[in-house]
């Protein structure tokens, strides 16, 4: 049985404000970093407890290296690092399961911890099929394209109520934390939250079976709203996009891997 983990860093435990998130010369984002790759090692002795014979973890906060390499479990691989030649590297077909670790919930969801669409300070929004969606569905999709089925979803109250909302209400998910603003919430110790996220793991490699791919209709009718009108006037003058509006461009997406390359 063959697992992929994909990972971000705001739906982490202990996670809470962008100073621990966006700086990488940060104490606090050094701090993020260790509870991240405590996470990890968490899921990854879920997914073995339950029969997983091969575990990759792909670090997909912000282009990646986010983990501490020498507190990492030895029984997964790791696909880190900038300059990744396409997007769900590591992913292909015949991997079992897709756990969505440390999520967080799409731009604009009210007592949201952290919410964003891609950037956390670019307040980007993305529609697919005129779906309003976020990360989780992103991720879901390029992993849908090589049959995956999303398993379980981890991070704060409302990225685990998107993940049940999208992917069905069979998928386990680990709340984490509760959120009062964008920046505050109530949080569960990391210690039990890892806990949590074992037990849950070990359950998910038995739903395996009651899960299947995500995907949306093709082509896909792929919109972005941003604030930058400067990027927009690029996007436009690169071709393939059409100008909605000042802020908005929107074009034809026919594998679901090209939806991050607006």
């Amino acid at each position: 049985m063959r697992i992929f983990i994909s990972t971000d860093l705001e739906g982490i435990s202990g996670v809470t404000y962008w100073d621990q998130t966006r700086d990488r010369t940060h104490l606090l984002y050094q701090e993020a970093r260790h509870l991240l790759t405590a996470e990890i090692n968490a899921c990854v002795d879920g997914c073995l407890d339950g029969g997983a014979t091969e575990v990759t973890v792909s670090d997909g906060h912000g282009g990646g290296f986010n983990v501490v390499p020498e507190e990492l479990h030895p029984g997964a691989g790791y696909v880190t690092g900038p300059g990744r030649p396409r997007p769900g590297c590591g992913m292909e077909e015949g991997i079992d399961g897709l756990i969505l670790l440390g999520y967080h919930a799409m731009n604009g969801v009210e007592d949201a911890v952290m919410h964003h669409t891609q950037s956390s300070m670019g307040e980007n929004r993305y529609w697919y099929n005129g779906i309003e969606s976020g990360e989780i569905v992103q991720t879901s999709l390029v992993a849908g394209y090589y049959g995956i089925p999303p398993i379980m979803c981890t991070g704060d109250l409302r990225c685990c109520e998107e993940a049940r909302h999208f992917l069905g209400d069979h998928i386990i998910t680990v709340v984490v934390k509760e959120g009062y603003s964008r920046t505050s919430c109530k949080m569960l110790a990391p210690q039990k939250a890892r806990a949590m996220i074992r037990e849950a793991a070990k359950n998910a490699m038995g739903i395996i079976p009651q899960c299947r791919p995500f995907g949306m209709d093709l082509p896909i009718t792929a919109r972005m709203r941003l604030q930058d009108t400067e990027r927009i006037d690029e996007i436009v003058a690169a071709g393939k996009s059409i100008r909605v509006d000042e802020y908005t461009v929107e074009r034809m997406v026919d594998d679901p891997r090209d939806i991050y390359y607006f």
